[in-house]
């Protein structure tokens, strides 16, 4: 089985809808916990570790613990490097509009 390269396994975790929109919860605050995720989601909590444990393969995503609480904190570096590494990947320019 081939093993992926980090910029597939940041593309595989940010396709799955319910990981993109975990990943948008914790953005607009930097961190959050496990507990808050799941009162805001629609999401079983069960459903969300497995989610969280994904992000935080790829590296979009670290874990703290704060007392009995498991604390996920945004890497915004790393979503940063990958979508520059995707545009350059893609032949994208910054202030271009694409060939036809």
């Amino acid at each position: 089985m081939q093993r992926l390269d980090d910029d597939e396994r940041i593309a595989k975790a940010l396709a799955d809808g319910q990981r993109l929109r975990i990943l948008e919860a914790i953005a607009e605050t930097g961190e959050l916990s496990c507990a808050v995720l799941c009162a805001r989601l629609p999401i079983a909590q069960a459903t969300i570790s497995h989610h969280l444990k994904e992000l935080t393969g790829a590296g979009l995503v670290t874990r703290r613990r704060e007392g009995q609480f498991a604390i996920f904190t945004l890497q915004r570096e790393v979503l940063d490097g990958w979508l520059g590494r995707i545009a350059k990947r893609l032949g994208a320019r910054r202030g271009r509009a694409p060939r036809r």
